[in-house]
């Protein structure tokens, strides 16, 4: 299937001379949806995942059929004041400052084995702060697994050694 023709290109939006790519029609058709969710799936039986972790909100969207698939658990990685338990924060760099995500303490287990799933790899910071979160509580990392991959802003330059998997490619 490609899952490029589930894909809308919206020129200059947020902002003029960005090309937007609206995952919208891939999750409105069941086919394409089930079909990527599958592809996920695949990946996380190949690296042993016993936990699926996601960053809001469009990770929500991909990791939890996963998990559901398997089933096994999603652990959810939020924006600051999101989580109502004990949490553990991650501050990291932005292009124009810094941000930070958060995930409750007791999430993710000494020892589990986790795919983090999220809908685009763009410059990877975000996915580098989720993979300090996991390995900061005694996860161990086996995969990262992307719908879309922006390859011209390096992204997958830094992230490492990790086994990746991406579904489209721009």
């Amino acid at each position: 299937m490609n899952l490029k023709d589930y894909i809308a290109d919206v020129p200059d939006f947020p902002i003029k001379g960005i090309l937007f790519r609206d995952i919208t029609p891939l999750m409105l058709s069941g086919k394409a949806y089930k079909y990527a969710a599958d592809q996920f799936t695949k990946f996380a039986v190949e690296k042993k995942a016993t936990l699926i972790v996601g960053p809001e909100a469009r990770g929500f969207i991909f990791g939890c059929p996963v998990a559901t698939n398997l089933g096994i658990g999603f652990a959810p990685v939020r924006k600051p004041g999101k989580l109502p338990r004990e949490e553990v924060k991650v501050t990291y760099e932005l292009e124009y400052g810094k941000n930070e995500l958060c995930m409750h303490a007791d999430s993710v287990k000494k020892g589990d084995k986790v795919l983090i799933v999220d809908d685009l790899l763009a410059t990877g910071g975000t996915i580098q702060a989720a993979i300090q979160l996991v390995e900061k509580l005694g996860g161990e990392v086996v995969g990262l697994a992307f719908l879309i991959e922006l390859s011209d802003l390096n992204g997958r330059e830094k992230l490492g050694e990790y086994d990746i998997l991406t579904l489209i490619t721009y």
